[in-house]
């Protein structure tokens, strides 16, 4: 939810903590240094973590976006900092742009890690990537916006205001197919009771292959796909299951019935 800025509340101002031991530094917002009055009424303020490994490109959207009111960039942070979830805990903002090269296959767990930390914040994937496929993971996953690299920055600012008033924001281009495949999902939920209906074939055999116990490589070679398409399938098993764990995949496949065939 956006906080409240009255007359004579503090502005914005950033202050870069020393470097961590690890590669990236994060830069937090301190609420506690005075800063000037923004203006004589009161505008709501949307709190934002800004993700992303390029520092410069992180520099120069805070500075973009620290030009307006509503905007109060809380802090910035890279993608690969193993402190990022801590760092979202503690800052509380209300919207966490992301950029999601550097997270690869990891880019819908990492979404769903955010959103299990800050639930009420909405996740925006800044991305150069095309692949309608990985808007829909990041899209089950929770985020509300996938705005390209190429939009501009006046887009930005307007995808990012109205993710905080509770819309979502898609390429049109991708929309058509990432809300076929929502809806699939849930139509497949509500006509069946069995919590496996809602995945597809080949991502009930890679179930059944880690019901055997057989490890990604296996199971790429047992199936002739390879070890990303497992981990692919892999993801949407436990988005869908809403398990986070092989083992608790597997424990909801069995109290849903579903057996391994037996070896021959």
């Amino acid at each position: 939810m956006c906080k409240q800025a009255d007359n004579g509340a503090t502005r914005k101002s950033e202050v870069a903590h020393s470097e961590r031991s690890h590669e990236n530094a994060v830069m937090h917002l301190d609420e506690d240094i005075p800063a000037a009055t923004v203006h004589s009424g009161s505008v709501d303020v949307v709190r934002l973590l800004l993700v992303d490994d390029h520092l410069m490109v992180t520099e120069a959207l805070a500075s973009r976006l620290s030009a307006a009111l509503d905007f109060w960039v809380a802090g910035r942070c890279a993608a690969s900092d193993p402190s990022l979830i801590d760092i979202v805990r503690g800052l509380r903002p209300d919207v966490i742009t992301i950029e999601i090269e550097p997270l690869a296959s990891e880019a819908a767990a990492v979404v769903r890690r955010l959103l299990a930390a800050r639930p009420t914040a909405q996740v925006v994937v800044l991305s150069a990537d095309h692949n309608v496929a990985h808007a829909i993971e990041v899209a089950r996953a929770g985020a509300a916006a996938w705005v390209a690299k190429e939009q501009g920055a006046g887009e930005l600012e307007s995808i990012l205001r109205g993710v905080c008033r509770g819309h979502s924001w898609f390429p049109p281009e991708m929309l058509g197919e990432i809300l076929r495949e929502l809806r699939a999902d849930i139509s497949r939920a509500k006509d069946h009771h069995d919590p496996l209906d809602v995945l597809s074939p080949r991502e009930k055999d890679v179930l059944l292959s880690m019901m055997d116990g057989k490890r990604g490589w296996q199971i790429a070679e047992e199936l002739l796909i390879s070890t990303d398409t497992v981990r692919t399938h892999t993801r949407n098993i436990f988005a869908k299951l809403d398990v986070h764990s092989r083992l608790e995949a597997v424990s909801v496949a069995l109290a849903s019935g579903l057996r391994p065939e037996p070896a021959r």
